[in-house]
Formats: C-alpha cells, sequence, structure tokens
C-alpha cells in the first residue's frame, strides 16, 4: 500500500485509521512530510506486523496502533527518539513482541490494554520517564518487584487480569496517583501502602480481598476507593493470629516504651538501626510498641459517616484487643469510629 501527500488531517498529523489496511509501506512519504509529522495514527486496520520504515518519522511523538492484529513490534520503533506516546490496545502482542532496546524510548505513556501479555515484560521497567501505564484486560499474573523502578509513574492501570499479590515495592512509587486493580484475584493489600502519599484513587473492586490494612487510612490524598464485589462487603471476616516476641523484641519494647536514653556508643549499628524500626500501638490506650511480633487483627472503621469497612491493624499485645462484633451497628462505640475525617475519603464505592 503506497502513502500518498493527501491522506491525513493537518501537516502534523498522518491519519491511516479505519482504512483496512493488512501492510502499509512509507517509502514513499516525501522527506519533507516525515520530518513535519508527529501524530501518526494506524488503528483499526489489519496490520500483523509494524513496517521497519516507520523509522523514518524521525519526529514522531505520538503513535496509536491500536485494533489490528500486530504480534510483533518491528526494531524500527526503537529509532523513534522523541516518542512520548505509544498506544497498541487490542492486539495480539505479548512479552515476546518487543525489540530488545524497547526501554530506551523517552516515552510518557504506553498503553497496551487487550493484548496477551502474561508478566510485564522486562523492558517496560527501564522506561524512567513513563507516566502512565495501562495493561488491562491482559493475563498478568504478578507484578514483579522492579515495578519500582517507575519512579515517574502517575497511572497505573493492570485491572482485568490475573493478579493474585502485589508486592511491597509498589509502595515505592513517590508520585503514584491513580491505581487500578479491580478485576483480579488479589486476596489481600500490603501494610506498605501507607507510603502511597499521592495516591488519590484506588481501584479494588472484584476481587478476594477480605479486609483492608489498617494502614489504608494514612492515605490523606485518597479520594476514591472501589470495594464492590470483594468479600469484605458481604462477609465480615475477623482474624487474630500472635507470634510471641524474641528477646530482643522484648528488649527493644522496654527501651523504647520506658524512654531509656541509648547512644551510638552504647550499642551496635545493627541495633540502634532496629530500634529504629518501633512501631507504636495504635490503641490510644497502651503506649506500647512493636517490631517484628504483633497482634494481626480487623477492626471496624466508619467512612464517610456511611460505611463500615473491616480494616486490618497491628497491636503490640493481645490485651490491647477490645471486642469487635460481627454486627456492624454493635460496635458503635468503637475507638476507630472518629479516626477518618469527614472529608477525607470522598467516595466509598461498594456497590
Amino acid at each position: 500500500m503506497e502513502v500518498f501527500e493527501g491522506v491525513g488531517s493537518g501537516e502534523a498529523v498522518l491519519d491511516l485509521s479505519h482504512l483496512n489496511f493488512s501492510v502499509v509501506s512509507f517509502d514513499n512519504v516525501s522527506e519533507k512530510r516525515r520530518e513535519e509529522t508527529k501524530q501518526l495514527h494506524l488503528c483499526y486496520n489489519r496490520l500483523t506486523a509494524l513496517p521497519a520504515s516507520i523509522e523514518r518519522f524521525t519526529n514522531l511523538e505520538f503513535l496509536d496502533l491500536s485494533n489490528n492484529g500486530l504480534s510483533v513490534l518491528s526494531e524500527g520503533i526503537t529509532r523513534l527518539t522523541r516518542l512520548r506516546t505509544l498506544i497498541a490496545k487490542n492486539n495480539r502482542l505479548d512479552e515476546f513482541s518487543l525489540p530488545k532496546e524497547f526501554g530506551s524510548l523517552p516515552l510518557e505513556l504506553l498503553n497496551l490494554s487487550g493484548n496477551r501479555f502474561e508478566e510485564i515484560p522486562a523492558q517496560f521497567l527501564q522506561l524512567r520517564r513513563l507516566q502512565s501505564l495501562s495493561l488491562g484486560g491482559n493475563r498478568l499474573k504478578g507484578i514483579p518487584a522492579e515495578i519500582e523502578n517507575l519512579t515517574s509513574l502517575e497511572l497505573l492501570y493492570l485491572g482485568g487480569n490475573l493478579i493474585s499479590n502485589i508486592p511491597a515495592e509498589l509502595a515505592n512509587l513517590p508520585v503514584l496517583s491513580y491505581l487500578v486493580l479491580c478485576d483480579n484475584r488479589i486476596q489481600s493489600i500490603p501494610p506498605q501502602f501507607t507510603r502511597l502519599h499521592s495516591l488519590r484513587s484506588l481501584s479494588l473492586h472484584n476481587n478476594l480481598l477480605t479486609y483492608l490494612p489498617r494502614e489504608i487510612l494514612s492515605l490523606v490524598q485518597l479520594q476514591e476507593l472501589s470495594l464492590r464485589g470483594n468479600p469484605l462487603v458481604v462477609r465480615f471476616v475477623k482474624d487474630m493470629t500472635y507470634d510471641p516476641p524474641s528477646l530482643l523484641e522484648l528488649a527493644g519494647r522496654t527501651i523504647k516504651s520506658r524512654n531509656l536514653r541509648y547512644s551510638v556508643e552504647d550499642m551496635p549499628a545493627h541495633l540502634l538501626n532496629y530500634l529504629d524500626l518501633a512501631s507504636k500501638c495504635p490503641n490510644p490506650k497502651c503506649a506500647g510498641v512493636y517490631f517484628d511480633s504483633c497482634v494481626r487483627h480487623i477492626k471496624f472503621v466508619d467512612f464517610c459517616g456511611k460505611y463500615r469497612l473491616p480494616l486490618m491493624h497491628y497491636l503490640c499485645s493481645p490485651e490491647c484487643t477490645s471486642p469487635c462484633s460481627s454486627n456492624p451497628q454493635s460496635d458503635a462505640d468503637s475507638d476507630d469510629d472518629q479516626s477518618v475525617p469527614a472529608d477525607r475519603l470522598q467516595r466509598v464505592l461498594l456497590g
């Protein structure tokens, strides 16, 4: 198929979408046209491969390849040194479809939803400028710990996959604002989510969650939490487990709870670091601390004065627990009832 100068809509945009092309060639596009083109639309065709001649568009910033039959992206795409946005939804791409140097692209937005990825490719984890990553509707079974390398990521969409576990490293994304994990097989949320200080929207509907970690309450920017279709919405599950503390922890608790003074001259560096890891017991009536050994317990918490959700919280000993009923109304006098300001969470989507 030959591309003619008259095709498109504006000098900077070349629109070849909805033309039923199975093959496309850019060899006959003039050099002037190639240099001027910043957006290229090839969506809704029948392409099975991206032509190597794509590299001729040296100033290309936006490329849409959605709704084709692509199973491979050619090496030519790695020579698009100004490409910021790549959209290739609803194709046949998987982790073996990418050129080795794909991670060298200066991409800021990557949308490959509706493909056949079973794992997040290593090349994606090298895209340090990436701000938005969408891999919804694939076959992902997990999230690699190296996701923490994407420090510029603001939106992560992984809905509609087969994910069962969330790595704690996901909480190391400093500017993540929108996290979509709906329609997966997730059973628990790591308490490290407390470090997602920029998180504004968290979609967890249609998973297997029976509780939320209490640390969710510390996400002060969170405005929307979607939880419908989880067991915790229709069945409140309570659980308490307790591992006896070690002698090291008992000593550390004593030092911290009694405010005993110590300095670098008193103990080795690894013990000083250990003491810095003390977590304060959330029970307002307890002044204790814990390190590694704690009581993991379900507590009902009010959201917006309307919804009562079971959240996981961590106590320093079984004596810190208070009676907790599965009847949402019987726990009305809980100390946690007023723990969330009315404007903290604007929307809790349960239905």
